[in-house]
This record gives C-alpha cells, structure tokens and sequence, in this order.
C-alpha cells in the first residue's frame, strides 16, 4: 500500500471513530494528513469509498486480533473467545473508550446507506462465523452441551458486546464490557449448559 493512502486511512480509522462519518471533513482529513486534495481522489473515488475502505483496514485488524486470540491452543477454547473480547476492551481504552467503529457507523449509517448496511453486516457475519468456530470447538471438547448451536450463540455475543460498545461509549468507562462478559460467560453460557438436550 502506498503511504500516502496508509496515512489516510490511519487518520481515517481514528477520525471516523471519534466523529462518525457525516462529520469527518475530507477537507479536515486533508489538513491533518499534509495530503493535497488530488492525492485523495487518486485513491479514493468519493467519501464513501474511503470510508469503505477505512472499515476494510479496521477489519484487518479485527482479524489479527481474531487469529492471535483464537488461535491460542494454551487456552481452552472459551477462554480463547473471552480473551479476543478481552483484547478489543483493552483496545477500546487505548482509543478512549469510544466504543465499536462497526457499530457506530452501522447505528449512523444503515438507516440511509445500503452499502454501509451491507458492509457492516457482513462484517459482523464474519466476525461471528469466527467465534462460532471456536465455540464449536468447545463444545467438540464438552465445555458446552450438546445440544448447543454455535451460531446462535456466537450472534447473542456478538449483538450483547455491541450494545455494551455503546454504553462503553456513553460512559467513557470499561464497566459495561466487563459487566456483559462476565454475564455472557457466567449466566447466559450457564444457562446454556444446564438446558435439557
């Protein structure tokens, strides 16, 4: 990749987190990049685009995480999908707690933008067929019944940290993550495992 759009897109990924996309300025991007503006639409069509792209480059991300995280054969595979939400909370406190980019833009986006919509799903679809993955695993192991489905499971986390993303985000503060891991780990996974088959 070529520096000048790396350098686009990194201020992009940290932009578009702190202001949503309606109020990230190409021109403001621009400025804080030292970029002219023919250098922009050289790698990028429209706004739009370069924000399609910027979640591309946040997805490269997610996956390494994903691959460190689930990978972890040390680990049981629970605590291997606790850790990777474990590693994306440490994360949000290194970016100031303001939460999910995904589900911020998604909240912003999806209401008026079907690229977005789609984009953002799909993301989250592959984020979740990850950590079903790796719940299959634990129930391959016994950690999980039977009886559980993977994929269900995989969504209800996936739906609860976003959420608890938002209040991470209203409250500038890890407690809501914390609070849902340990509910998702404890209660809900419980609950899971005393079900009849």
């Amino acid at each position: 990749m070529q520096a000048t759009k790396r350098r686009l897109l990194e201020a992009g990924l940290r932009m578009l987190l702190e202001r949503g996309y309606n109020d990230l300025g190409i021109q403001s991007l621009l400025k804080e990049t030292g970029t002219p503006k023919g250098s922009f639409y050289h790698h990028f069509e429209s706004k739009e685009d370069f924000a399609l792209q910027v979640v591309d480059a946040y997805m490269v991300e997610v996956h390494a995480g994903l691959d460190a995280c689930l990978s972890n054969e040390q680990l049981p595979p629970l605590l291997r999908v606790r850790s990777f939400f474990e590693a994306t909370r440490d994360k949000y406190g290194r970016d100031g707690y303001l939460g999910c980019m995904l589900g911020g833009l998604g909240q912003e986006l999806a209401g008026v933008s079907e690229a977005f919509r789609e984009r953002i799903e799909a993301c989250f679809a592959d984020i979740g067929a990850h950590v079903a993955t790796c719940l299959e695993a634990a129930r391959a192991r016994g950690e999980l019944p039977a009886h559980t489905d993977p994929e269900e499971l995989s969504a209800l986390l996936i739906n609860c940290w976003e959420g608890a993303a938002l209040r991470c985000r209203l409250r500038r503060s890890p407690a809501p993550l914390d609070a849902m891991l340990d509910f998702y780990f404890g209660t809900a996974l419980g609950a899971s495992s005393s079900m009849p088959a």
